[in-house]
């Protein structure tokens, strides 16, 4: 290490601050925030640093960055973001909230829409949430439209109705687009499906019952019954809710649990009593922490993150392990969200129970975790020991190839870690162009000279394996890409179909020295490889026919004369794609801007050619 810390800790001021370790390669591998600057950075480079992790990271520092707030509140909002834009290789980095489906509801429209959401957080949008999965959206979305007929469809959809849809025909929908409700009355409700939504069931009985009865009283029965199934609806939802405590109680409850450096966090949103909605983060510790520093890292970086839905948070945070700097943390809450935020880790009573559970969860699921790893593990040693390969086998790359006799070329590369299995945030995809169409030679060549080419300048591990789907035609064009960028130390194979397509009759080659491999007698190994095999196939086939299918429906309104980037734009904005442009009448593309009568015909002729 040529960093000189004595003399750089010289420097430093004993004030609040951040500090940012950096690798040899400029890369920023940890980030820090500090009462003491000086002390705080200190300690890591004394000599009697017990823990191997801080030491392996303390010998890749060659350089330390500080930044001095004026307080310890603005050093730790800095730490979370620094965090959260830079995601150094050694801190604690949460799953990316945006990976949750949310219910949104489009407040700054006349007739808001309910729909399901990911992404960043939009002005004049409110969402609930977050939900588990997708299907639990679209579960509470279909019960919400059965209940209250708020509109789903997108706004294109909405301002080009000139009558309703499917959804109002099955009483999901009122019909806001063509007037059947006016917006006073859709306001009502939207009003409604909220308090749902916030889990204010009681506040929601009590305005349906009061309708319900004015309504009777001015003997209009029929708004009468149909407030009345909406009764009956909500109360049998309530029933298969079992409410566990009082039903003013508001929480976030946090369980972690951790085990061999893997840690498992579960997050409970309990509303009104009632347990609405789940999240779960794991996440491997690279630094020897304490469970109490791990909770104050989750904490921070989930309630301080500037793109997270919070709206609002409850008054009272429940965990099992109270975070380290908890008044740092307590004060930072209540500023941010103009309200007194307690933590508080329970040892009897209700809270407990919502803790245990919490804890109770994480466990199992943590359990789960570990057993898919060391599954994982097992298989892939099982590879290792088939192959007689000597460096471990911590990742796995394998390409494919897809095209329609040679038409939008899509090449795929997946990957495969030795713990966690296939990792499909890391695949990739490559549109191959400038080659012979149906080359599959070339077209590999291309896709590994572009997966590798910049692997210098790249923080991406490089594999260890390299799996080509093909045989010894597809491992001979590109043994020279591995030679030609100095990676000679990664063993490349390739997986030909057998006799019949069988699984069982695949050949497996190595592409240096040139040999047939046999792992007959060891099954498990085979199947990794064509598990990583077919993977790769079925990623490479999708990205195929999108890029086909995206082809051919540019291409029936591109070869119409008259028909440019602009118009086109404005015919598919207008009818919500190329499915609704070609359900459209003539006089009806004729009204799109641009668009004349002949240009219309010519329009509708082409997209039905019968």
């Amino acid at each position: 290490m040529t960093f000189n810390a004595p003399e750089f800790l010289k420097t430093l001021p004993q004030k609040p601050g951040v500090y940012q370790m950096i690798n040899a390669k400029g890369d920023i591998i940890y980030v820090g925030k500090a009462k003491d600057l000086k002390d705080r950075v200190s300690s890591y480079f004394r000599k009697n640093v017990d823990s191997i992790k801080t030491q392996r990271m303390v010998a890749a520092i060659e350089d330390v960055k500080i930044i001095v707030t004026n307080s310890d509140n603005e050093a730790l909002v800095l730490e979370q973001n620094l965090i959260k834009s830079l995601h150094p290789k050694y801190n604690i980095l949460l799953r990316d909230d945006k990976s949750y489906p949310y219910i949104a509801l489009s407040v700054n429209h006349i007739f808001p829409r309910l729909s399901v959401y990911r992404g960043a957080k939009q002005k004049g949008v409110r969402y609930f949430g977050p939900f588990p999965s997708v299907s639990a959206v679209r579960d509470s979305l279909q019960f919400l439209q059965k209940l209250f007929k708020l509109r789903s469809c997108n706004d294109t959809f909405f301002s080009n109705r000139s009558r309703p849809c499917l959804q109002y025909q099955i009483k999901r929908c009122s019909a806001p687009c063509v007037k059947f409700i006016t917006p006073e009355d859709y306001a009502q409700d939207m009003k409604k499906a909220i308090l749902f939504l916030e889990g204010k069931d009681k506040d929601l009985l009590n305005s349906l019952s009061a309708q319900m009865q004015a309504a009777a009283e001015h003997l209009n029965y029929e708004t009468a019954a149909e407030l009345r199934d909406q009764i009956n609806k909500l109360r049998h939802v309530q029933e298969q809710q079992k409410v566990m405590t009082r039903e003013d109680s508001d929480y976030d409850v946090i369980g972690l649990c951790e085990q061999y450096a893997e840690v498992m966090i579960i997050l409970l949103k309990v509303r009104n009593g009632k347990l609405l909605a789940t999240q779960q983060f794991s996440f491997k510790l690279l630094l020897d922490e304490t469970k109490e520093a791990v909770m104050s890292s989750f904490i921070s970086q989930y309630y301080l993150a500037d793109d997270q839905y919070h709206e609002q948070i409850p008054n009272v945070i429940l965990v099992n392990y109270m975070p380290e700097d908890i008044e740092l943390v307590v004060a930072v809450l209540t500023e941010r969200y103009q309200h007194k935020v307690e933590l508080v880790s329970p040892q009897r009573g209700e809270r407990c129970i919502w803790v245990d559970m919490a804890y109770r969860n994480a466990e199992q699921q943590l359990a789960i975790r570990l057993q898919k790893i060391l599954t994982v593990k097992k298989r892939v040693e099982a590879l290792q020991l088939a192959l007689d390969f000597k460096q471990a086998l911590t990742r796995i790359e394998c390409f494919d190839i897809s095209h329609t006799q040679g038409e939008a070329t899509v090449a795929s590369c997946v990957v495969y870690d030795h713990e966690q299995g296939l990792l499909k945030s890391e695949y990739r995809r490559f549109n191959i162009t400038d080659i012979t169409p149906g080359d599959d030679y070339a077209a590999l060549k291309q896709a590994v000279e572009r997966r590798y080419a910049h692997h210098a300048d790249s923080d991406k591990p490089l594999p260890t394996m390299v799996i080509i789907d093909g045989g010894k035609g597809q491992l001979h064009s590109v043994t020279p890409v591995f030679e030609a960028l100095a990676l000679q130390d990664i063993f490349v194979i390739g997986i030909s179909k057998g006799e019949g397509r069988k699984a069982e009759y695949d050949q497996l080659w190595r592409a240096e020295p040139l040999e047939l491999l046999d792992l007959d007698k060891h099954p498990l190994a085979r199947h990794v490889i064509q598990e990583i095999r077919d993977e790769a196939h079925r990623f490479a086939i999708t990205g195929h026919r999108q890029r086909r299918d995206k082809k051919r429906k540019q291409s029936l309104l591109e070869s119409i004369e008259g028909i440019g980037p602009k118009r086109r734009q404005s015919l598919l904005q207008r009818f919500g794609g190329q499915q609704g442009l070609e359900k459209a009448s003539i006089e009806e593309i004729a009204k799109v801007s641009g668009i004349s009568d002949s240009i219309a015909r010519k329009i509708y002729a082409t997209l039905h050619p019968a």
